[in-house]
This record gives C-alpha cells, sequence and structure tokens, in this order.
C-alpha cells in the first residue's frame, strides 16, 4: 500500500467524497505543510469527471473547523448542559468497558445499544469492525432502516435486488422523470448527465411535492401532493394499458403477472387519481403519452416519496413501469432506485454475524425516543457514531427525553459536539473520512474506489475500527476477527465475494488505480434472470401475497390523523446533508435561513406575509421557521428544508414535528407522512 500520502507535506492527492450521497465523487486533495489547503474534484473519474459540489468543494473549513474535537472528554455538568473536561485515552477507554462490564452483569449485553448510520460511507468505518464488536459482545441490534429501507425493500419484490440502469448510459436518455428526487442538490452528477441528453433534445419531467431547485431546472414541473405518488403512476399504467402503449412481446418475455395487472389497473382513471393526487387530468393523460412513447425512457426513483407510510409500495409500484414499455432492453432506458446490488461486498465475512452466539432484541432506529423510554427490559447504555440522532431521529422531543435520562451511559463518537454529543457521558474524537484507510461503493453508479488516508490523524482523534479495536482489547475479546487491520478486512469481503459483478476487483487492483467499474460480463444483459422468485419481474408478487401485502401495486392514503390540516414535509437543503454542515459557518451562510414553503392561500388563510416568523406545530411539538410564501407548494402543502443545528434561543429542530410511525416496508421511516398547523409569531 501507498502509505505516503498522509505523510508528505505538499502535493495533491486522490482522495474519493465519504458524505451519504449517491454520487460518491472522485476527488483531489491538496495540501500544503501538512495541511490540506483545497478540496477538487478529480477530473479523471469516469462518472463525476472533476465537478464536485458546494458542501465537499467547503469541506477544508470542516476538517479544520476551531469547533473540532481533539481529544476525549467526560461530562461534569448536567446532560445536555454541554461540560466536558478533557481525559485520556487510556481513562475513557477504561471507564467505558468498566461500566459495560456492569451493565452486562446486572441487566445482560442487551442493556447496550450502538447507534449509527452513515455519517461516514466507507464500508469498514459504517459497518465494519463496529458489527464484529457489538456481535461479540451480544448487544442489542439496531435496525438501521431510516434512510432507504421502504424502498429497498419495494423495489426488490418488483426487481429482486438494487439493480438498475448504468448512469453513464443515460446519456442517450429521450425523456427523464425526476420522481421525488431533488437530483440538483442530491445527485448533482445525474443532472450533468441528463444536461447532456438535453443536447441532444431529451426532455426533463419533475414530479415533486416542491418546485425546488431541481423542479425550477425541469423542462416541465408535476406538483403532486405528499403520500399521493402511487395512485399517480397507477393513473399512467392505467392509460398505457388503455392505449396500448406497452410492449407485449417484453411483458410475455421478461415479467410475470401482466395479465393481472392489466385488469387491476382499470380502476386507476385518470380522473380518479386526479382527485387522490392534486395532478390535473390532463397532465395526467400529457405524462403517460409522453413516457408511453419516448424511448428511451428513464425514471429517477428519488428517496423522498418513500418517506410515507405507503413508501415501500410506491417504490414498488414506480419499479413496475419501465417493464410495461419495455425500456429494461433499449440503452439509456429503465429506471434507477439504487445499485448497490451490482457492488455488494461480502459482508458476511466483513460483519461477522457469527460471533454474536445468542439471539438478542432488534430495535428500529426510527423509534429510538420509545425504545428509550417505554422499552422493557431498559436499555441502559448507547454508543452514537455516524449518526447525530438528537436532530435526525424522528419524534425529536420524545428522542430528547430518552437522552436525559441520568441512568443511561452514553458515549458519542464524533467530529463535533453535536446535539447528541452534549447528552454524552463519554466524548471520543473521530477522524475524518480523508485520515482512513476504506473502501467505497456506489449506490448509483457502478464504480468501487479505495481510498487511502491524504493526512494525518487530527490530534488525538481515531476512527470507528481504531476504537472498536480498543474496546475489544479491553473487554479482553480474543477473536482474531477484532483484532484484522484495515487492509485485511478489505481484502476479505472482496475477495471472498459471491458477487461476480466484482469479478476481478481486489486489493491489488484498487491500488493500481482508486476506481474500478463493476463487471457485469459474466450475468446476462439486464433484465435476464433476476434474483426474483419466478426470475422475472414481478408485476404480481405472490410473495407479497404470502407476507400479508396486496400482491399488486395498490395505493393506500397515509395513516396520519387529520387533526391538523396542513400537510407537512421536511426535504433536504442544498448547502447540508442531514445534520452535517449545519454546525459550519460556511454552509449556514449560504443556506441564510430554515423557511417553511407554503402556498399564498394558505398564507392568507392565516394572514402570514412572505419572511414574517411562523410557529409550525402539531402534538408531537413545534419549532419557529421563515414563511416564504409562492406558488411552488400546493395549497394544503408545507415543506421545510434542511435539518438544522440547534442553536441559542431557536426552535428549528424540524423533526419534533416528525412521526416514528414505521413504512408498510422494511420498518422504514415516514418522516413526510405529517401533518402540522401553522401560524404568525406576534
Amino acid at each position: 500500500m501507498n502509505t505516503s500520502y498522509a505523510a508528505q507535506k505538499e502535493g495533491v492527492f486522490p482522495s474519493v467524497c465519504s458524505l451519504d450521497c449517491p454520487d460518491m465523487c472522485g476527488l483531489l486533495v491538496h495540501k500544503k505543510d501538512g495541511k490540506i489547503t483545497k478540496v477538487t474534484g478529480n477530473p479523471e473519474h469516469p462518472v463525476t469527471q472533476g465537478a464536485i459540489c458546494n458542501k465537499v468543494r467547503n469541506m477544508t473549513a470542516r476538517i479544520y473547523d476551531p469547533k473540532r474535537l481533539t481529544y476525549p472528554m467526560k461530562r461534569v455538568g448536567a446532560k445536555g448542559e454541554g461540560k466536558f473536561e478533557r481525559i485520556t485515552w487510556e481513562e475513557a477507554i477504561g471507564t467505558i468497558v468498566e461500566k459495560w462490564k456492569k451493565l452486562i452483569a446486572e441487566h445482560g449485553a442487551e442493556s447496550i445499544l450502538p447507534y449509527s448510520f452513515y455519517g461516514n460511507m466507507g464500508i469498514l468505518n459504517a459497518e465494519g469492525m463496529d458489527r464484529r464488536f457489538f456481535h461479540r459482545l451480544g448487544a442489542s441490534q439496531l435496525e438501521r432502516t431510516i434512510c432507504t429501507a421502504a424502498g429497498t425493500i419495494g423495489y426488490a419484490y418488483t426487481m429482486g435486488g438494487s439493480y438498475g440502469t448504468d448512469p453513464e448510459e443515460t446519456t442517450e436518455t429521450k425523456l427523464f422523470i425526476f420522481w421525488g428526487c431533488n437530483a440538483v442538490s442530491t445527485n448533482m452528477h445525474q443532472v450533468t448527465l441528463a444536461e447532456k441528453a438535453r443536447k441532444k433534445g431529451a426532455q426533463v419531467v419533475v414530479i415533486d411535492v416542491h418546485k425546488n431547485q431541481t423542479g425550477r431546472w425541469a423542462d416541465w414541473f408535476i406538483p403532486i401532493l405528499p403520500g399521493t405518488d402511487t395512485a399517480l403512476a397507477l393513473g399512467l399504467m392505467h392509460v398505457l394499458f388503455a392505449e396500448n402503449m406497452i410492449d407485449e412481446t417484453f411483458l410475455a418475455d421478461h415479467t410475470f403477472g401482466h395479465e393481472e395487472l392489466r385488469e387491476h389497473v382499470k380502476q386507476y382513471d385518470p380522473a380518479s387519481v386526479s382527485s387522490i393526487t392534486g395532478v390535473p387530468v390532463e397532465d395526467i393523460y400529457k405524462l403517460a403519452r409522453m413516457y408511453g412513447t419516448a424511448s428511451p425512457s428513464f425514471i429517477r426513483i428519488g428517496n423522498g416519496p418513500q418517506h410515507h407510510d405507503n413508501g415501500g409500495m410506491f417504490v414498488r409500484t414506480v419499479a413496475c413501469l419501465p417493464a410495461l414499455t419495455g425500456q429494461w432492453h433499449v440503452r439509456g432506458g429503465g429506471a434507477i432506485k439504487g445499485n448497490s446490488g451490482y457492488s455488494a461486498v461480502n459482508f458476511q465475512a466483513l460483519q461477522r454475524p457469527d460471533l454474536l452466539k445468542n439471539h438478542t432484541r432488534s430495535i428500529n432506529m426510527n423509534q429510538i425516543g420509545e425504545a428509550l423510554t417505554e422499552l422493557t427490559p431498559p436499555i441502559y447504555s448507547l454508543f452514537v457514531y455516524n449518526s447525530n440522532p438528537l436532530v435526525v431521529a424522528p419524534n425529536g422531543n420524545k428522542v430528547r427525553d430518552g437522552f436525559a435520562r441520568e441512568d443511561v451511559f452514553t458515549v458519542v463518537h464524533d467530529l463535533f459536539l453535536t446535539e447528541t454529543a452534549r447528552y454524552a457521558d463519554i466524548i471520543l474524537p473521530a477522524t475524518s473520512a480523508f485520515e482512513n484507510l476504506d473502501l467505497y461503493t456506489s449506490y448509483w453508479h457502478y464504480y468501487v474506489n479505495l481510498h487511502q488516508p491524504v493526512i494525518e490523524k487530527y490530534g488525538e482523534s481515531k476512527s470507528n475500527v481504531e476504537v472498536f479495536r480498543l474496546l475489544s482489547e479491553a473487554m479482553g475479546f480474543t477473536e482474531q476477527a477484532l483484532k484484522d487491520t484495515e487492509e485485511e478486512m478489505i481484502r476479505q469481503m472482496l475477495d471472498d465475494s459471491v458477487n461476480p459483478y466484482l469479478n476481478g476487483i481486489t486489493y491489488e487492483k484498487l491500488l493500481e488505480t482508486p476506481y474500478v467499474k463493476i463487471d457485469r460480463s459474466k450475468k446476462p444483459v439486464f433484465p435476464g434472470a433476476l434474483p426474483t422468485p419466478s426470475g422475472k419481474i414481478e408485476l404480481y408478487s405472490e410473495r407479497m401475497e404470502k407476507e400479508g401485502l396486496q400482491p399488486l401495486p395498490t395505493y393506500e392514503p397515509i395513516r396520519e390523523e387529520e387533526t391538523f390540516p396542513l400537510l407537512f414535509v421536511s426535504a433536504p437543503n442544498h448547502n447540508f446533508l442531514n445534520s452535517t454542515f449545519s454546525n459550519n459557518e460556511v454552509h449556514v451562510r449560504l443556506e441564510k435561513t430554515p423557511r417553511l414553503h407554503l402556498h399564498p392561500e394558505e398564507a392568507r388563510k392565516r394572514g402570514i406575509e412572505n419572511g414574517e416568523k411562523v410557529r409550525v406545530y402539531n402534538r408531537r411539538g413545534e419549532c419557529e421557521l421563515t414563511a416564504s410564501v409562492g406558488e411552488n407548494v400546493l395549497p394544503g402543502v408545507v415543506v421545510s428544508q434542511g435539518l438544522w443545528a440547534e442553536s441559542p434561543g431557536t426552535k428549528q429542530l424540524v423533526n419534533v414535528l416528525t412521526p416514528s410511525r414505521l413504512a408498510d416496508m422494511g420498518g422504514g421511516a415516514t418522516f413526510f407522512s405529517a401533518r402540522v398547523e401553522v401560524e404568525k409569531l406576534s
């Protein structure tokens, strides 16, 4: 391995973006006097080609932020007060292990719970040594379902797994439909590829609840009521079948249940669908005819609509559309929900679930508030890393109540004193991704990246892998799997992979070039033999029927009680990624202020003027935002953007309003199935 990058004081070195973003950009890190001075895009990356977003362009300010943690600390004030004093790593690890051994003796290992997500997308630091350690410990298991779980399961019911179009081929697409995907802010290189196709005559349609930057970029923006996207997809199917705009040969050869679907969608006529979705009848016909006649046509399925009570069924339904028109056999046609199935490493070898000797309980991360305040037997310790649950988890007031428990021993491993870290008993400083050896795979494009550390560790910070090795040693665990180096773990998940698409991708090859494309030559042209029960695209799913779900795509409304009149969607903004960057002055200045978008009709009813402060509330909590009045949302809908850090004198944590109900599939989150009322602040 070339270990010289971090040691070299000056130069330009290859890197990769670690943010939870589909693009996984190739980067170049510019160094002087051993420090990063600038981060730019790597023009040699086949997909990202040197273009990067504003978040990454300003990454240097985050890495060297004076507020970054540099040494371990212990709490000396009340929980949430933010008073800590410096301790050594030896004292920190010793305190954690002493407390955990006592808890295990008194309450069992299930009284301990890890809480993490993908604040760092490096596979080792997101789901490697941590999984091995907590399996060996016998702790309660965390269901990491806060983002894509519902849609992943829904898509798999139709397609068998996370397999979609190669985005590089979409430069040949003639019709793009960005469905619930603010790609300008969250998948910018798909926008770049669409622009190349646009110059050759392609049309861009955006379907969303908010006319955000992507909606403004589109040739045609279609506003829709939150949680009704499944109905619109079924309405399109109705027109496609009724007007014979389908590929009968493809349906016969590559799908299961097309005759049942043909009969089923007759009930979803455009008039009925319009009354559900708020999309005019004529627009439903227009969109269906565009989709039925344009080829290649491509759907970018976004994360937004899957964050509803019916989110899994939405993705399952939209995934059926390319089959109806045969787009999977047209270069540049099809869809992408995710492509992680192609680059899936050997997670059994990586995570070592065999180290878990006894069955232990499983806790859904979306319901961490309930788990900390209601679960029996209780949780008595948390280890939080790669996440900031006091900002990102739903039903935020209940989450805060749970973290405020004095009898919950909490450890937080992070780069900053986050809202969550303020409730910690022990805080551990974390490395940035630039300081780690790790492997990265995109859930959008087809490339695998090896990242070598490009700077020395900041202060006394340590990576997740290092921390869990230290904890394993201090706990007296002797298994070799808990001692493996980063290189050994990368080799294990690549060399032992049963995924044919990783054929030829080895540690040695990744040392030669930091990015390698997956190999599809050994499999039939997609969608050949799919990993569904029938081996085909399942328009009718017998597996769903056996599991008590509707076997055909079916619309069901969201489940939020209609106590409050406005549908509330807490969407992402342009300059933050979840809570990441919300504490950075550069990014806060770019976003200016947390806003609530509402229609002029709703503003008039409440006497609210553009720019005024408003109170947004429901039975779960309240927050205070700035009104942005305009036609970019439908009447009855309000939209906030971004997860803003809490600052003194503010109430801007929007997740105090969101439900912790679970979605229809996969235990997914239902952030967007909320209702609120809005009033002007006096």
